[in-house]
């Protein structure tokens, strides 16, 4: 019965909400490749505010970003202006000049030497580049810190400009790769990435309430980002935001959007790139987005180097898992009910998405916490995937 169905959906979210050691809020939905067949809000956009979540509160998406820039690098694919094993050098040069860290001398500085070879965009695209991110690097934590990079939440574009931790193609570590792959999209349509996404991705999807850049009335909607503490209380940091003016609009995590919007986003990958009010994407690009490109490499957990912003993190530990252009893929069914082959991800305050092509079925979560990888609101997902395969055939049936 879907409302059996709607009904266990609403109680994760609940449950998530009033036990002690939750959530402030959360907003999830399901989607199938017609429209949503969930969609529920509970608890507060800013805990103490009374400010209750809403379908159309708007949430800062961090590595959610990912998977749209990873669809403006395709459709230059698609149009013949960038081929996947382009060096990046071709398009920005000032990229040659990043060297591989090797390590630290006795006086703890580091050291570093030049590449062996040059970062093409599928390595961008797969997180096989070479680059990472501190908050999931110790090494890389130390470099930031000895040479004063600056953080790329910072929306600098000198934040960039750090250190690979290996030669290019050599494996798998997760980092700002997809910032520079929106560099690379902006130097070839000669356009900021905000306007590019408007243009050829959130118009033809509908997606009005998404963007870099917040209107108004997208900041009057912003929900809180919270900071649990050691002792597990909850922290409101109203004053944290997002740059709104960056210098550099980051692909990696700039968008702030709604859950309706993303869902929209998963349509159109279950739709074979078809969207609401155009089409996107090829479905034969969508078909190579959603395949391993990382042969028999595998990714691996994230270890959370800096605990305020990231606990240890990892999808179905035990399992085997690649990535696509650019998501995670389980290689096996997970015990959530998500077939093998599946796509998904996940934003840094605790957002998190698959996307089901076989079933034609996706769900996107939507917190606002740190750190990531938070057990409560990280578990809840997952029971919130589960149900949603317990119910599969009512959902879809309905």
């Amino acid at each position: 019965m879907v409302r059996e169905a709607h009904e266990d959906l609403d109680q994760v979210l609940r449950g998530v909400v009033e036990r002690e050691g939750g959530v402030p809020g959360v907003v999830a939905a399901v989607t199938d490749r017609r429209g949503d067949l969930y969609v529920g809000a509970e608890g507060e956009g800013e805990l103490g505010s009374g400010r209750g979540m809403t379908e159309d509160t708007v949430f800062c998406l961090f590595s959610c970003t990912k998977a749209i820039t990873g669809v403006a690098v395709m459709q230059l694919v698609e149009e013949g202006r960038l081929d996947l094993d382009d060096p990046v050098k071709e398009y920005l040069p000032e990229i040659s000049r990043i060297e591989v860290l090797e390590g630290f001398d006795g006086e703890g500085e580091p050291i570093t030497r030049p590449a062996r070879s040059d970062v093409t965009v599928r390595q961008l695209m797969l997180h096989t580049a070479g680059f990472g991110y501190e908050f999931f690097n110790h090494d890389l934590l130390e470099y930031y810190r000895k040479r004063e990079v600056p953080s790329v939440v910072s929306g600098r574009e000198d934040a960039l400009y750090s250190v690979l931790l290996f030669d290019p193609g050599e494996r798998w570590e997760y980092g700002i790769n997809m910032d520079w792959a929106g560099k690379v999209v902006e130097a070839v349509r000669g356009r900021r990435l905000g306007e590019v996404f408007e243009e050829r991705i959130f118009e033809p999807l509908g997606m009005e309430g998404t963007a870099i850049t917040m209107s108004r009335g997208m900041r009057e909607r912003r929900a809180t980002v919270h900071q649990r503490q050691e002792d597990g209380r909850l922290r409101p940091m109203p004053e944290f935001e997002l740059p709104q003016d960056p210098e550099q609009h980051m692909g990696g995590h700039a968008l702030y959007g709604t859950v309706g919007d993303y869902t929209r986003f998963i349509r159109m990958m279950l739709n074979d790139g078809e969207g609401e009010d155009g089409r996107v994407l090829a479905p034969e690009t969508v078909r190579y987005m959603s395949r391993n490109g990382l042969g028999r490499m595998k990714i691996h957990a994230l270890p959370g180097a800096v605990p305020s912003l990231s606990n240890d993190a990892e999808f179905f530990p035990g399992m085997p898992k690649s990535w696509g252009y650019t998501f995670m893929i389980n290689d096996e069914d997970a015990p959530t009910g998500r077939p093998a082959g599946s796509l998904g991800w996940a934003g840094l305050a605790n957002l998190y998405y698959w996307i089901d092509r076989k079933n034609g079925i996706g769900g996107f979560w939507a917190t606002q916490l740190f750190p990531f990888a938070d057990p409560a609101s990280f578990g809840a997902y997952l029971e919130f995937e589960k149900k949603t395969y317990e119910h599969l055939d009512d959902l879809l049936g309905g």
